[in-house]
């Protein structure tokens, strides 16, 4: 008579412990963490009944599944969500699936999708904004064995293919946009300007660097939330906050401002409803812009002036990279595997709409 077949529900009864405890525990999985007596339990229960895992069956190549992860800051600003909205899209048409790892702007949580991505297995990678310096060089590593595409600031040089945006180029046609209405006194709203968040400061910089040049730099008030608020887990109002604190901060020191920016749409929303509390008239007594042509900045009522950098085209182009690489990956030329760095650029453009006028004369 042929000996029972130990299975992993004897091993899960000799242990005490549950069966998907024991495969956990036998299958290295590391996303739940289990005490040092309960991982010996198992262990020993598997050896004493000389339980074995059973081998997987290896899918055959053509049929491999097709897997791109994408690294995502937040999902709480809109402009991510039509960032994945132009990956999926492209993605779905080649017939690959998304992993989405979402980092919330914690360099723990990055580091640890980063040592993920070899279990994962994936036939590409994008990020949907910079990797952290201090992982750099494990990106560019990576991109030598992988697609791997950054949705990134201009200013920064990367050695990996990169779908750009020169905020510094969109913080100006911002300014210039207000400068054009006759605003002199302004003000922008900033989440944490931080080392790691550069293309924050940069788009600030165009900003402030076109008032300097039309004379009125002394004029341009900048304010900042503190560096906590992105250390923090990301709420769905986070920048909404940022945007509404900040202007009743602005509104209590009587700045003689005419116009305020926020650094993108969900600061602009609360921008806008600081100043209607304080029943400012928008853009009679204050012109609002923002940043990023968000769905909610279209809607009548709002009708938010806003930035035009074409999003969802992004997202579109970023997996277009990949899906190219992973092609020419396949193929040789005269014998030799080809190296391509792709670079793609989209020109940004105002949207002028109801919240912005002509610079007021008088004080309010």
């Amino acid at each position: 008579m042929n000996k029972k077949k130990v299975t992993s529900s004897d091993v899960a009864k000799l242990a005490g412990v549950s069966q998907t405890t024991v495969s956990m525990i036998l299958n290295k999985k590391y996303n739940v963490s289990f005490s040092k007596e309960v991982i010996q339990k198992v262990e020993q229960a598997a050896e004493e009944l000389g339980y074995t895992l059973p081998k997987r069956r290896v899918l055959k190549e053509g049929k491999k599944e097709k897997l791109l992860v994408v690294f995502c800051p937040n999902l709480t600003n809109p402009y991510y969500v039509m960032l994945l909205q132009g990956i999926e899209a492209r993605a779905t048409e080649q017939g690959y699936g998304l992993y989405i790892c979402n980092t919330q702007r914690d360099l723990k949580l990055e580091e640890r999708y980063l040592k993920m991505l070899p279990s994962l297995n994936p036939q590409g990678v994008i990020y949907s904004c910079n990797p952290s310096s201090c992982y750099m060089p494990i990106v560019e590593e990576l991109s030598k064995r992988i697609p791997i595409a950054v949705i990134n600031n201009q200013n920064e040089h990367l050695n990996v293919d990169a779908v750009e945006l020169d905020n510094s180029k969109l913080g100006r046609i911002m300014a210039r946009h207000l400068l054009d209405l006759g605003h002199t006194h302004v003000a922008y709203i900033a989440p944490p300007l931080t080392v790691r968040q550069k293309q924050r400061s940069k788009r600030v910089e165009g900003f402030l660097k076109e008032f300097q040049e039309a004379g009125f730099g002394e004029n341009v008030i900048i304010k900042a939330a503190d560096e906590q608020i992105d250390k923090d887990v990301p709420g769905i109002d986070s920048e909404y906050r940022i945007g509404y604190d900040l202007t009743k901060e602005l509104l209590k020191e009587r700045a003689s401002v005419t116009a305020i920016v926020g650094l993108n749409d969900m600061i602009a929303f609360g921008i806008l409803d600081a100043l209607h509390e304080a029943k400012y008239k928008v853009p009679a007594d204050m012109s609002v812009m923002g940043c990023d042509n968000t769905l909610f900045g279209q809607i009548h009522n709002i009708s938010l002036t806003t930035v035009e950098h074409f999003v969802l085209c992004k997202g579109r182009d970023a997996c277009d990279i990949i899906m190219k690489k992973i092609k020419t990956g396949s193929k040789k030329y005269a014998g030799i595997q080809p190296v391509s760095i792709y670079h793609v650029e989209y020109e940004p453009k105002i949207v002028v709409r109801k919240t912005t006028g002509y610079a007021r004369l008088k004080k309010r």
